[in-house]
């Protein structure tokens, strides 16, 4: 691909200094070409013979990325292959995308054996994992694919489960900010010996619209607020019942008051890589979760398995909103590619795939 290159340099400015912070604010020229597609913050990409997403089992050289995804305008994670299977069943019927006859939605990353990701129309429906480090793995190589395909002005979502800080089960959390344990708004990331912070941030504009779609007759709350990243789900969620336990349950209760009385409504274990990277990509995303368990009240989750099934849907109804309000506006309500691979070379597409399969 031949783009020009304006791109400054984006490197440290104290090279003395342990702690780099970036800057919350983006210069668009750095994340957008004139036409609006996206631009990497990495110069190096350009120069490659083949960029392969080893964890998508896509590669620039052996798939037409354009061909395939350059129709793409949303971007749909959540942890599970399943969840995000039927999501992109759910928002096919939703936007009335139809695929071919005696055709199926495919898993265009089955090879990967990682993630699993669904494309209808202009939806990507993608399986993200467990934690930072899957998300973050996860988020690089799709910004990179958006950039490949020259795909424009995309918004991402991550639709997932959540611990309620004095919320009961089954509310939405759209999520205003994400913070770590320790009520940090950045994503710490340790690169060349050097720790780098990226605000975590996420658009507002985007919350707002979302929160405006909650119906009225919804049998349920929607609310907004600051959720809180963990990087584990056991201590680090101050729960009792990991396989260690070095706090008592008074400790605990402080430690829950305090971040609720620092108005964060809910915690989970991505939200603050997600929002650090596409924000650092220039990329318009969002965070909305269901919790199903208030943490005030206790660590187990006790609520029957057809209950939570109903619970992780309303997430995607939210979005699913949105999409539909976007596509009515645009006049984008029709049939189109459906994920099957446009492959270039069946050499490197054969690459693309023992590579990804054998990739640790």
């Amino acid at each position: 691909m031949n783009h020009e290159d304006t791109r400054g340099t984006n490197g440290h400015q104290n090279d003395d200094k342990e702690k780099e912070t970036m800057t919350d604010e983006n210069n668009p020229s750095q994340t957008r070409y004139e036409d609006g597609t996206v631009r990497l913050k990495n110069a190096n990409i350009e120069l490659m013979d083949q960029d392969i997403l080893y964890h998508l089992a896509l590669g620039s050289g052996s798939h037409d990325l354009v061909e395939m995804f350059g129709d793409v305008k949303f971007v749909c994670m959540g942890g599970t292959p399943k969840r995000m299977e039927q999501f992109a069943y759910y928002i096919m019927g939703e936007i009335g995308h139809k695929l071919p006859t005696g055709t199926q939605l495919q898993d265009i990353s089955q090879y990967s054996y990682r993630y699993s990701m669904y494309k209808v129309g202009p939806v990507l429906s993608i399986s993200h994992g467990m934690g930072i480090p899957s998300i973050g793995i996860l988020l690089h190589e799709v910004i990179k694919l958006m950039f490949h395909a020259k795909v424009k002005d995309p918004v991402f979502f991550r639709i997932g489960t959540s611990g309620g800080i004095g919320l009961e089960g089954g509310t939405v959390v759209i999520s205003e900010q994400a913070v770590d344990g320790l009520l940090r708004p950045y994503f710490e990331l340790p690169v060349l010996g050097k720790l780098v912070q990226r605000p975590a941030l996420l658009d507002k504009k985007l919350v707002r619209e979302l929160k405006a779609l909650h119906h009225p007759e919804d049998p349920y709350d929607t609310v907004t607020g600051k959720t809180l990243c963990t990087t584990d789900f056991y201590e680090g969620q101050g729960r009792l019942d990991g396989a260690f336990c070095d706090f008592n349950e008074n400790e605990k209760m402080a430690y829950l008051e305090q971040i609720q009385k620092a108005n964060v409504v809910n915690m989970e274990m991505e939200s603050l890589a997600f929002a650090a990277l596409t924000h650092n990509a220039g990329i318009r995303s969002s965070v909305i979760c269901v919790t199903i368990v208030d943490r005030l009240k206790g660590d187990q989750i006790h609520s029957p398995k057809e209950v939570l099934d109903e619970w992780q849907e309303r997430p995607q109804k939210l979005v699913s909103r949105y999409i539909k309000k976007f596509l009515q506006t645009k006049g984008r309500f029709m049939d189109s590619y459906c994920g099957s691979p446009c492959v270039k070379s069946p050499r490197r597409f054969k690459l693309v795939q023992q590579e990804s399969e054998n990739y640790d």
